[in-house]
């Protein structure tokens, strides 16, 4: 892969973790689809050996083919990516009209759990000091 593709493929892919990590879904969707982009271009580059067709003027070439794989792997992660971003884009449109805005909205019981995890992590940092002072007290001779 040349560096050239290799500097495009990490930008594609840092703008696309930017977007996808954004509120409003077409950002998300428009992050997924720069990611699916960054990936195709990873393969295509990967997989481009220079070579000749198979088939010249319907005689079979069997000296220095280009391997067709890398390009019909690339050609069903296209199907199925803009598959993925119709759906995604029907979604976020659904939740446009209903809810006036396309963001996503933090999940209540989600922050429940956190707040219960951060309860829980601060009971277990409190066990662990009273542990460490009990440790001390034992290395020290007293009880």
């Amino acid at each position: 892969m040349s560096l050239s593709l290799a500097f495009l493929v990490a930008l594609m892919v840092s703008a696309g973790l930017y977007l996808a990590m954004q509120r409003s879904l077409t950002r998300i969707v428009l992050g997924f689809g720069l990611l699916t982009h960054a990936a195709n271009l990873t393969l295509i580059a990967r997989g481009a050996s220079l070579g000749r067709a198979p088939i010249i003027n319907g005689t079979w070439v069997a000296v220095a083919i280009s391997d067709p794989l890398p390009q019909a792997f690339v050609l069903t992660a296209i199907v199925i990516s803009f598959g993925l971003t119709v759906f995604a884009l029907g979604l976020a449109y659904r939740a446009l009209i209903l809810k006036g805005n396309d963001e996503v909205e933090d999940d209540l019981e989600d922050r429940r759990i956190a707040r219960l995890r951060g309860e829980r992590d601060r009971d277990l940092d409190q066990l662990g000091d009273e542990l460490d002072l009990l440790e001390e007290d034992d290395e020290r001779g007293e009880t």
